[in-house]
C-alpha cells in the first residue's frame, strides 16, 4: 500500500455496477467516491454483446442503465460530477465502439477494450479470465501458441484504433498478466518487447488516449500498461487517464496513488480528467 503523500487527482472513469459484473448498484460506487472526496466519477458498464455473457449487460438492459446513471447524475450534481460511460468491446467490424448503435447512445465517453479473441473455429474466447483458465484456453483452443494469442490481441487492438469511436483504450496490455502465467519469461523476450513498443508507437501515431488501470495492483503488483512502459509513454507524449476498474465500491480509489507516484517517477506530470464535460490535462498534485 502506498504510504507517501496522497494526491488531489481524485477521479475514476472505469467502474462497473450490478448492471454488468460489478458487485453493487451504481449509487453505492458514487456514494463512496463522494465520501472519499472525488471531483468526478464515471460509470462504464460492459456494453451488450450480440449474445448473453455473465459479465456484460444484456441489450434489453441498455436503456435502464442509461436512465439510472442520468438519474444519479442529477441527484448528486451538487456533490460530484457524474459521467455516463460504457466499456465497449471490439468484437467484429460490425460490433465495436464505432458501431452506429453505440454512437447513437447519449454517452459522455467510451472505453474501447478487447476481452475476446476468435479461435481457429471462429468462436469467441474470453481471455480476460483467471490465469489457470487462460493457460488451459491457450492449450485447448489456440494450439499452445502463446505468441500467436498475444499477437492476435494486439492486432485486434490496432483494428479497434483504426475504427475509432472511443475516448480512451482500456487496460491496453492486460494480456501481459495472463501471458506471464503461461510463460513467466515472456515479458523479457525480444519479440514481445518489440511488439509492445510498436503498439505504443501505433497509439501515439493515432493520437489516442490510454488509461493506466490499477485493478490488478493489489493482488499482482501490476498496472496496465506495465510500469516498464511508462518511460516510452512519456517519450511518445501519450495522454493518460488513471482508473481503478472498480467492481466493488471499496475499490473506487484502489491503486490510484501508486499509479500517480509511478507516473511522476517516470516524468509524467499530468493526467487527463473530465471537467465540465471536457477532457482536461491536469497536473498531478499532492494534497
Amino acid at each position: 500500500m502506498y504510504r507517501g503523500k496522497p494526491f488531489s487527482n481524485l477521479t475514476n472513469y472505469h467502474s462497473h455496477s450490478s448492471f454488468c459484473d460489478g458487485k453493487a448498484p451504481a449509487e453505492d460506487f458514487i456514494k463512496e467516491a463522494i465520501r472519499q472526496g472525488f471531483y468526478s466519477y464515471g460509470v462504464s458498464g460492459h456494453a451488450p454483446l450480440p449474445y448473453h455473457t455473465h459479465w456484460s449487460m444484456d441489450m434489453e438492459d441498455t436503456q435502464a442503465y442509461i436512465d439510472e446513471i442520468l438519474f444519479l447524475k442529477e441527484k448528486y450534481k451538487n456533490e460530484i460530477e457524474i459521467y455516463l460511460g460504457m466499456e465497449i468491446d471490439y468484437l467484429t467490424r460490425d460490433h465495436n465502439p464505432s458501431s452506429s448503435f453505440f454512437r447513437n447512445l447519449p454517452l459522455d465517453y467510451v472505453i474501447g477494450s478487447v476481452h475476446l479473441l476468435e479461435d481457429a473455429d471462429d468462436k469467441n474466447k474470453d481471455i480476460d479470465v483467471k490465469p489457470e483458465q487462460f493457460c488451459a484456453l491457450v492449450d485447448n483452443s489456440f494450439g499452445s501458441d502463446i505468441r500467436s494469442v498475444v499477437e492476435m490481441y494486439f492486432t485486434k487492438l490496432k483494428t479497434m484504433i483504426d475504427a475509432g469511436g472511443f475516448d480512451f483504450i482500456g487496460h491496453c496490455d492486460k494480456i501481459s498478466l495472463n501471458a506471464s502465467a503461461y510463460n513467466p519469461a515472456i515479458l523479457s523476450e525480444s519479440w514481445y518487447r518489440d511488439l509492445v513498443s510498436g503498439f505504443f508507437h501505433y497509439i501515439s501515431d493515432a493520437g489516442c488516449m490510454i488509461e493506466i488501470n490499477s485493478k490488478a495492483y493489489a493482488r499482482a503488483g501490476m498496472f496496465f500498461p506495465n510500469i516498464e512502459n511508462f518511460t516510452l509513454i512519456k517519450q511518445l507524449s501519450i495522454p493518460v487517464v488513471v482508473n481503478s476498474d472498480a467492481h466493488y465500491p471499496a475499490d473506487v480509489n484502489a491503486g490510484r496513488f501508486e499509479v500517480l507516484a509511478a507516473l511522476l517517477d517516470n516524468g509524467i506530470k499530468e493526467v487527463m480528467e473530465l471537467r465540465r464535460g471536457e477532457w482536461i490535462s491536469t497536473p498531478i498534485k499532492s494534497m
